[in-house]
């Protein structure tokens, strides 16, 4: 490319928010599933959307098949690459196995890929491997121009449970519903259980009791979990939120902030059967 664009780029949610209003004409992808984003009833739109869809992945996943090309991708272990630490620190990696160390052909580089992407489409990056890529940041160094302005964030009215409702907590477990564990059971056997934790004045006002099945409702329907009574506070319902069914995010359409619902699940022998007319 000539010069760097002037303009800021977008970030995830108006990446998302843009496609899923079809004024992106293509999306590419690159090891995220959709439960990873925060909307990810909006991503399924988007992606249904967009008009082509490039995937870079290990495993198949919901972006997969709705892609119109599949690119495969080497694992974090067949590359080398770069992070960023806890600091904002940039930390470097080597390849941990190496070409002569696997028993097969190795996959290309999520930079290779994008190399010959943008040669395909005539826009010649001229960055072959990482270490060119490594040189050309170092060449550009560290920005020096006017910044974005911090973002702002209007202090709004906390969320008042009533009896029977819960402030939405969680986060991922290391170890979940992740793809990059399908068809290593022994790996995924070493998950944590999932549990749904709720402090003893919550769970004895809600009808449940430790071990308890819980149901947590949100405005796109319901996930169960069995309940851990945990020293927390009030009206607060903690969950794993990718460790049943699709996620939280997709079973409730409720992310941590959310109010939901909670309640004691109906067990499938007494939830209410349909009759026919």
């Amino acid at each position: 490319m000539a010069e760097l664009p002037h303009r800021y780029g977008r970030d995830t949610g108006q990446i998302v928010e843009a496609a899923a209003r079809g004024e992106l004409q293509a999306l590419l992808v690159a090891g995220v599933e959709v439960a990873d984003l925060p909307d990810p009833a909006r991503a399924r739109a988007a992606l249904a959307e967009a008009g082509f869809v490039v995937s870079l992945e290990l495993r198949p996943s919901e972006v997969t098949a709705l892609a119109d090309v599949v690119l495969p991708v080497a694992a974090v272990a067949e590359k080398a690459g770069t992070f960023l630490n806890w600091e904002g620190r940039v930390r470097m990696f080597e390849a941990a196995l190496k070409p002569d160390q696997m028993t097969r052909r190795s996959a290309p580089t999520d930079a290779r890929v994008l190399q010959m992407l943008a040669d395909a489409m005539d826009v010649h990056l001229g960055l072959p491997d990482l270490r060119t890529v490594r040189s050309e940041l170092d060449r550009l160094g560290a920005w020096d121009g006017p910044r974005a302005t911090d973002p702002l964030e209007t202090a709004g009215a906390l969320s008042r449970p009533a009896a029977g409702e819960a402030v939405l907590a969680g986060h991922r477990l290391l170890l979940d519903e992740g793809l990059l564990q399908l068809g290593d059971e022994a790996l995924a056997g070493t998950r944590h259980a999932a549990r749904a934790r709720l402090s003893a004045a919550t769970a004895a006002e809600s009808g449940v009791k430790d071990g308890d099945l819980l149901a947590v409702t949100g405005t796109a329907g319901t996930v169960e979990l069995p309940l851990a009574v945990t020293e927390m506070p009030d009206r607060v319902v903690w969950l794993p939120l990718n460790s049943v069914g699709g996620g939280v995010a997709s079973g409730t359409g409720a992310l941590p902030g959310s109010l939901v619902r909670i309640g004691p699940a109906t067990p499938a022998d007494e939830a209410p059967k349909e009759v026919e007319a």
